[in-house]
């Protein structure tokens, strides 16, 4: 059985923020499924109607983007590159609770996402003024996640490169993504990131996920938490406000690492998220087969800085709090 928490109690060496202030409880999966098992029986019905329309006006449309061994080509014409089909994303409202939520970035891990481009060498692609350059095997890595995980998508790019971006990596296969999320499903800070004072420092909260803060994601409230989700991120830093060992952080992809093969069969992230899958439990298999990059906490250099981020977050978040439940009085 999934046990839903609506909060959490961080171990000493990390985060000793608590911004899950008032969180409603979520419901167990048990009572979800004994009260909505005929409702999911009329959409499995309803799903395959709909399935067929779809391939039906596949076959009718001519695809803008091509696949041909393993890999997406690009657009011939240099005035398309930046206006691929903007499709939207969307995901029939039904999923399997039995296999766990991997939520994936983009940049850092699924291809390097350059700006300003780089003189002298061509990239797979250009979107938005920005080289596109595609990470050796991500592509079977999508089909090995897809198998294995219920997978969303979760950036802190604008919602239009996201979709540009997915649009172009993924093509027919983003229609399998849970979700896609950009920048303004992110918690805002006011900082810029250490690494580059033109970025903006923005932290990814699961529990807007586990909440379902969004109805339009199609699981019942309560259907994840902390015991089945993970976030795959290069950025340690977005992390800080979610409990411990719910993500992990490879290093991140560059496009001079044109031999890397750790999306590929036997790499690195690929074995990992092998036994993620079959793990009972993520955050002890996380705590106990920790990957990549460690976590920030009290014990790394640059602690003080994202010390003053939270506690500036933490009022921000307080102060809506109080205010909306003075309006609500």
């Amino acid at each position: 059985m999934i046990k839903s928490t609506s909060s959490f109690t961080m171990p000493k060496g990390e985060v000793q923020v608590n911004l899950l202030v008032n969180a409603a409880p979520r419901p167990s999966i048990v009572r979800i499924m004994e009260t909505g098992a005929e409702t999911t029986k009329n959409r499995v019905r309803s799903n395959q109607v709909l399935k067929k329309k779809r391939r039906r006006r596949r076959r009718m449309k001519k695809p803008n983007l091509l696949q041909d061994t393993g890999g997406v080509k690009t657009m011939n014409e240099e005035d398309n590159r930046s206006g691929i089909s903007n499709i939207s994303i969307v995901r029939t409202p039904v999923c399997d609770t039995e296999k766990k939520l991997l939520i994936l970035d983009i940049n850092g891990l699924l291809a390097d996402i350059v700006s300003p481009p780089p003189k002298g060498l061509a990239s797979d692609i250009r979107i938005q003024r920005r080289a596109i350059f595609k990470r050796p095997f991500y592509l079977d890595f999508l089909k090995f996640c897809f198998e294995r995980f219920e997978v969303g998508v979760w950036s802190s790019r604008s919602k239009r490169i996201v979709e540009k971006v997915i649009d172009y990596l993924m093509g027919d296969m983003k229609h399998k993504l849970l979700f896609c999320w950009d920048l303004s499903h992110c918690t805002p800070t006011g900082f810029r990131t250490l690494e580059n004072k033109h970025k903006t420092l923005v932290f990814k909260e699961l529990r807007r996920i586990w909440e379902k803060q969004d109805p339009s994601l199609p699981w019942e409230k309560g259907a994840y938490n902390e015991s089945n989700t993970v976030l795959l991120d290069d950025s340690p830093y977005k992390a800080l406000l979610n409990p411990a060992h719910t993500s992990v952080f490879p290093y991140p992809f560059t496009f001079q690492r044109g031999s890397d093969t750790s999306l590929g069969p036997g790499g690195d992230i690929r074995v990992y998220l092998e036994g993620l899958a079959a793990a009972e439990n993520i955050q002890e298999f996380v705590e106990q087969q920790p990957f990549g990059q460690g976590p920030i906490n009290e014990s790394s250099a640059s602690w003080p800085f994202y010390l003053k981020v939270l506690r500036k977050v933490y009022t921000l978040q307080t102060a809506n709090i109080t205010r909306n439940s003075t309006v609500k009085g």
